[in-house]
């Protein structure tokens, strides 16, 4: 075997020393346009299709086709990236075609005006087709990113820290939205239809133009992984899908996935609805308890680098969200309008929860890969398939109940006791019994997995902080 196959054992030691405090920054800004586009995604698209007049079930309909898109797009080109490679291509091409086709998901419809018509069919059809678009684009830039981890370092420590870095710039991402979103929304009147559209096309254009900045410094700062290339050839090889169908670990990997993607999905689908319709809080609440949830989670996602990680510490601490996302579901399900003011320090609890159940979930990924590169996009665009779909059928599924309840909101109200009335909505549902119950299983399946327990080094150097 030639020496270009086989690393040395100086050069393959250097991929599991800890990584450099600006290798780490230049990966995790890598997913800034995805995050900023995907929770402008999840929080206003539902709002602003039944803005413009689409039926609740309608405005399902059209999140299903481009979670449906995403999902299929995600195993296909996982299959590319492992036989191919070449992972910041397939994110450039990802993130341009984003650029391109998100104002239009958020924009008017296209169709309806060459047409010169007003049909809901036509415009449920011309902006499901621009969100299967975006969706294509946004699974390749997503399933790329996500390999890549996996080829940068062998370092499990490491590897935490850059998903931890880059669930600190999803905050950051999505705290940038709701400031956006602030400037338009107070700058500008939704009397019509027409500047309805207007408002959020704005949003989109602003979203677009910062998350382009961040892939940039992503594409210039970040190196294509050497590490997939170098390794020995039994490591190179494609690893046929059914390897990963044998292993019991990789079921529980999904599983504690997919959950974890519902809890984070849902509830952020229905933050803005519950705050508004259900607790009827004022509408600064809107952006506020938002931002307090991601003040938090980016604060425990740069805290969450520091740990030197293994196996038994994953669990441990995705537990730990887990539970506290319980009670955060149970709390939220029986808070009466009465005692509103609590959902501020309920969102302080919901960042801390979502930011350890999401790095650990994804870093558990890197564990059931390992060295066995040949398939590690494959692993993370099957679990990103299962996201999609799963979040798509329940938001479509909670939509079509709010559609049956009439007006729109709320489930009939039902008395719990003599003194307090309160109103089971499905928001209520979905921000608090789904998020729970998913919480709960994830937690029960992360108790039985067998992780790896061995503990690495730290990073050399701390992550954001001097």
């Amino acid at each position: 075997m030639t020496s270009s196959v086989i690393v040395g054992e100086d050069e393959e030691d250097s991929f599991t020393k800890p990584l450099g405090r600006l290798s780490v920054f230049y990966y995790g800004v890598g997913h800034m346009l995805n995050d900023i586009t995907a929770s402008c995604w999840f929080t206003y698209l539902l709002l602003f299709l039944t803005q413009i007049g689409l039926s609740p079930r309608d405005a399902a309909i059209v999140m299903l086709s481009g979670q449906v898109a995403d999902g299929f797009a995600t195993i296909f080109i996982g299959e590319l990236i492992d036989r191919f490679g070449h992972f910041k291509i397939w994110h450039a091409a990802g993130s341009l075609l984003v650029a391109i086709s998100f104002s239009s998901v958020f924009g008017g419809c296209l169709p309806c005006s060459i047409l010169h018509s007003t049909s809901l069919t036509i415009e449920t059809l011309s902006y499901s087709t621009f969100a299967a678009i975006f969706n294509i684009g946004w699974a390749a830039t997503q399933v790329s990113h996500m390999a890549m981890v996996n080829c940068i370092t062998l370092n499990s420590t490491s590897r935490v820290a850059l998903t931890s870095s880059r669930n600190a710039f999803s905050m950051v991402a999505n705290l940038g939205l709701y400031a956006i979103a602030l400037v338009v929304f107070g700058v500008s009147k939704a009397d019509t239809k027409e500047n309805t559209e207007s408002q959020y096309r704005w949003i989109a254009y602003s979203c677009i133009t910062v998350g382009c900045c961040f892939v940039i410094i992503f594409l210039m700062g970040t190196k294509e992984p050497r590490l997939r290339i170098n390794l020995r050839e039994s490591n190179r090889t494609r690893i046929p899908w059914a390897y990963w169908f044998r292993k019991i670990l990789y079921y529980q990997v999904a599983v504690v996935y997919l959950l974890t993607r519902l809890v984070l999905n849902v509830s952020q689908a229905y933050l803005a609805f519950f705050v508004i319709d259900d607790l009827q809080m004022a509408q600064s609440a809107k952006a506020l308890i938002p931002a307090i949830i991601y003040i938090c989670s980016f604060i425990v996602s740069v805290m969450l680098q520091e740990i030197p990680w293994n196996g038994k510490r994953l669990k441990a601490y995705y537990c730990a969200g887990g539970i506290i996302w319980m009670f955060c579901g149970v709390s939220i399900l029986l808070l009466p309008r009465s005692i509103n003011s609590f959902m501020y320090a309920i969102s302080v609890f919901i960042g801390i929860a979502n930011a350890l159940i999401l790095v650990t979930a994804i870093s558990m990924q890197s564990v059931l890969i390992g060295s066995e590169l040949g398939g590690c996009a494959f692993v993370c665009g099957s679990l990103s398939f299962l996201d999609k779909m799963s979040c798509g059928l329940a938001l479509y599924v909670l939509q079509s109940h709010q559609k049956n309840n009439g007006a729109g909101a709320t489930s009939p109200q039902v008395d719990v006791n003599i003194q307090h009335s309160f109103n089971f909505s499905v928001t209520r549902y979905g921000l608090g019994l789904v998020p729970a119950v998913c919480s709960f299983i994830g937690v029960a399946v992360t108790y039985f997995m067998e992780l790896d327990s061995t503990i690495l080094k730290p990073l050399c150097q701390p992550l954001l902080l001097e």
